[in-house]
């Protein structure tokens, strides 16, 4: 009876969510005490058994109860205790009980953590976050029902999809939800802002320490995915543009914007409506997300599901979202107006540039991703945008992004004030481009400008950051968690410029046929194919391995095992790479088809920097950490809007 629990644990869930909504939104309509407090015990009560039906699902794979259909299509009896927990979110169902758990959870925070809003304030920003839950559990309740009984019961599962048997990818799931689900927070933050009309610093001020820990958590998720994709599929890429990967960009992107736009709408009052634009566009791109992984409109190895009318559920409720956020917006947005003014060398106008540079890049993906699904439900052809169309048009707004970004750390509020600092950065910006130019002549050889730009500007990025910390040091004055997070996430952002161009730019890729004892070069490194070991037994698959050794000027560097693997439950052999992994460099062997003759087909690669681009990624999310728990988010403050 465990699952019939679990739905009934969903159906009052949804119950909550409702009197959430409705004694949240009304409570602070009439300023009605007993409304608002029994709202906020709607959300611990909708928290509650969001999680009760979550443990219900968890218990089910556990035991393998394959009486429960989605345990049936996800699992199987020889997974390992670590894979079937994490199958639970492995299919549609299971993640988007996830999903709506993260949101609850979300709910929950604001409703314990945002003690010192005023309460009508914070009773609208509950109701609002209610009535997304709402959408979720109806959408799971008629068209996703994770608890669905299988009559009679299977013998055995069809277990979870081998490429999702992997640590990286059993956490990056929950850690993009919580930035998906992250967003809502900052959506309902700007609409009851906008139900309440009016909107200050302290509103800006409460809502930014939330974005930034979705943002940091959708950061973490699209790192593990990106190094997930490198290790496990065998292709050795870190990006694809693949649509779902373009779908958890988008609203990373937008989230970039709106934490800026956040900075000055804090600090002086500007930007009011452009930094709700950006929390509605943001959650709604979140839900664009959803909507192209599990409509069916996609073909990925990201997506979920293929039924049509769960992809118009999720439409009408994208289209009720993003349609009643903006109506609201254009009730209240001619109110917004700031008489303050800034220069055009200010922190404000690097803000406002790169914003505008982010958005730029923002809607050229969006429209790579979209434009081929347009075309072909209009029955006007079929046509594929690939990685050349996105590295171009992706390109172009970053350059000057990444320049503004340098210079735009050290300029002060409302008036530059560059004239000393503009030195230093023009001795550091020389200094960054003759390095670039070094390091391409010198270790990778030739003249490449776009290679030296694009290692020049990532050098650039990397130093500009140092310097504001630097200077404080120097003055013995006290670092802000602020100043250290913002140094640190723009420092990550260098390295991860630097990495992209070092391994974009200088990798060597060879597809090769090997017998045992045959060798191959790949840029100055021998790969010697020393022999293949089949019947490797894993816990639920049998795999072939082969050892690769590698050596350099006859001295040994490393010894590589990538293998096949043939899973129990069946299914296409899959590819687990060997790679040594380096500061500088990556070696990277995938075992491919046994040609006959004694003969495999192997992908060697030779990956320069490559490590840069996840370690700077983890440096972002790390300074978003530290700057999300400055003590100014801490302090006792009152929102003013009522």
């Amino acid at each position: 009876m465990i699952p019939e629990l679990g739905h009934f644990a969903l159906v009052l869930a949804l119950l909550l969510a409702l009197a959430q909504a409705l004694l949240g939104l009304g409570g602070a309509a009439r300023s009605h005490a007993g409304w608002m407090q029994a709202g906020r015990m709607a959300v611990a009560g909708q928290f509650l058994f969001v999680l009760l039906a979550f443990l219900a699902l968890a218990q089910a794979f556990v035991a393998s109860d394959f009486s429960v259909a989605y345990v049936a299509g996800n699992s199987n009896s020889q997974l390992p205790l670590f894979y079937r927990i994490s199958a639970v979110w492995g299919g549609h169902e299971g993640s988007l009980l996830l999903w709506a758990l993260c949101l609850a959870g979300w709910s929950l925070a604001v409703a314990i953590f945002s003690g010192s809003l005023e309460e009508t304030f914070r009773s609208r920003v509950l109701g609002v976050l209610g009535l997304v839950s709402i959408g979720f559990l109806l959408f799971m309740l008629t068209t996703s029902n994770p608890f669905e009984r299988l009559m009679p019961a299977a013998a055995d599962g069809r277990d979870l999809n081998p490429l999702l048997q992997d640590v990286a990818l059993a956490l990056h799931p929950p850690l993009l939800y919580l930035g998906y689900v992250g967003f809502a927070v900052a959506f309902a933050f700007a609409c009851a802002a906008l139900l309440a009309g009016r909107l200050d610093a302290a509103w800006a001020k409460w809502t930014r320490p939330w974005t930034l820990a979705a943002w940091l958590c959708l950061t973490l998720g699209i790192t593990l995915g990106s190094w997930w994709a490198y290790y496990e599929l065998g292709w050795g890429g870190w990006w694809f543009w693949d649509p779902v990967e373009n779908a958890s960009l988008m609203p990373w992107l937008a989230g970039t914007a709106l934490i800026h736009s956040l900075a000055v709408t804090e600090k002086r009052g500007l930007f009011l409506s452009w930094t709700l634009l950006l929390a509605v566009t943001a959650f709604s791109l979140s839900l664009l997300g959803t909507f192209l992984v599990r409509s069916g409109v996609l073909v990925s190895v990201h997506a979920f599901a293929t039924d049509p009318a769960r992809g118009l559920f999720i439409l009408g409720f994208l289209t009720t979202v993003i349609g009643g956020a903006l109506t609201l917006y254009a009730w209240r947005a001619p109110r917004m107006k700031s008489a303050a003014g800034f220069e055009l060398t200010s922190r404000e106008s690097f803000l406002l540039f790169n914003n505008a540079l982010l958005v730029v890049a923002l809607a050229l993906i969006l429209l790579g991703t979209l434009y081929p699904l347009f075309l072909d439900a209009l029955e006007l052809g079929k046509i594929s945008v690939g990685p050349p169309y996105f590295e171009v048009v992706f390109l172009v707004p970053m350059l000057p992004l990444l320049l503004l970004v340098g210079i735009g750390m050290h300029a002060g509020w409302k008036r530059g004030q560059l004239a000393t600092a503009g030195r230093r950065l023009l001795w550091l910006a020389a200094v960054a481009l003759a390095a670039a130019i070094v390091l391409v002549a010198a270790i990778w050889g030739g003249i490449r400008p776009l290679a030296t730009l694009g290692l020049a500007l990532g050098l650039w990025v990397m130093a500009s950051a140092l310097l504001v910390p630097l200077d404080r040091l120097r003055a013995r004055a006290r670092l802000p968690a602020a100043l250290v997070g913002m140094s640190l996430a723009h420092f990550g952002l260098g390295l991860t410029t630097f990495g992209i161009t070092g391994v974009e730019s200088f990798r060597i890729e060879r597809d090769i046929a090997l017998a045992p004892g045959e060798s191959a070069e790949l840029a100055g490194y021998e790969f010697r194919l020393v022999g293949l070991r089949s019947g490797v037994r894993g816990p639920n698959y049998v795999a072939t391995e082969a050892e690769v050794a590698v050596s350099s000027a006859g001295r040994p560097v490393a010894t590589l095992r990538p293998q096949k693997r043939v899973y129990h439950s069946g299914g296409n052999p899959m590819t687990e790479a060997g790679i040594d992994a380096g500061v500088a460099r990556d070696l990277f062997a995938a075992l491919g088809e046994d040609l006959g003759g004694n003969r495999w087909s192997l992908r060697l690669q030779y990956k320069p920097l490559i490590r840069g681009i996840w370690l700077g990624a983890l440096l972002m999310a790390l300074g978003g950490a530290i700057a999300a728990f400055d003590r100014r988010y801490r302090r006792a403050a009152t929102v003013a809007p009522r």
